[in-house]
């Protein structure tokens, strides 16, 4: 899932420069997380791993709150491009299930950054960069709900965007902590698919209820 790289040999190790130090000291971040979890990641061992002096680092971060809002903010950045990706070519009222689908294929994917991207505790949520990039990742998604609910404004379809958000975020969630073999089977792009389509369905269902409420009080 990250773009880390077999660590090189002691005198390899030397050579980083700033240019590619902040990519190296990610990559070891994402390699920690997936094998020990964020609350083991530390400055002082990313140097280790970049083989840099552990002074090194603070060209790029001060702490480790910057190395984990840097990991949400690629997170949500690659999470949309593979949401326009997926989507490409599709008509509007389509694009839902795709979506869900891409999303769940994405954590599983990218399980340290998607670990990372949901723990406002480990990051600094007020960073410009990852406001900008989550709001991408949530205005698309948005938008496909929407695509479906006819006339009704923004604020009127809320419930049905959070139900699609938090079925898909939950069946990734589910699916990474291994809760789900035994029920849906061990193949995650059909069930995803299945899961999706079901999703897609209670989306559905939910905008025309809103629609026909509107409706009934116009």
């Amino acid at each position: 899932m990250s773009r880390s790289a077999a660590l090189p040999g002691p005198r390899a190790r030397t050579g980083y420069h700033h240019g590619d130090l902040r990519r190296a000291l990610i990559d070891a971040a994402l390699k920690d997380i997936a094998t020990r979890g964020p609350a083991h990641v530390s400055l002082r061992a990313l140097a280790r791993s970049a083989g840099v002096s552990h002074a090194a680092p603070a060209y790029h971060f001060t702490d480790k709150t910057g190395v984990f809002t840097a990991i949400a903010t690629e997170g949500f950045q690659l999470l949309h491009e593979s949401q326009l990706r997926t989507i490409e070519g599709t008509e509007p009222r389509g694009t839902l299930l795709p979506l869900a689908v891409n999303y769940v294929l994405f954590a599983l994917g990218h399980p340290s950054h998607y670990e990372v991207m949901w723990r406002e505790d480990l990051y600094d949520p007020a960073d410009a960069a990852l406001i900008a990039a989550r709001a991408e990742v949530f205005d698309l998604f948005y938008q496909s709900v929407a695509a479906g609910t006819g006339e009704l404004e923004p604020d009127q379809f809320r419930g049905a965007v959070a139900a699609a958000w938090s079925m898909v975020h939950g069946f990734a969630t589910l699916w990474l902590s291994g809760n789900l073999a035994d029920i849906v089977g061990t193949d995650p792009a059909a069930a995803t698919d299945e899961v999706a389509r079901g999703l897609v369905a209670i989306a559905e269902v939910t905008a025309r209820q809103l629609e026909t409420g509107r409706r009934g009080r116009s």
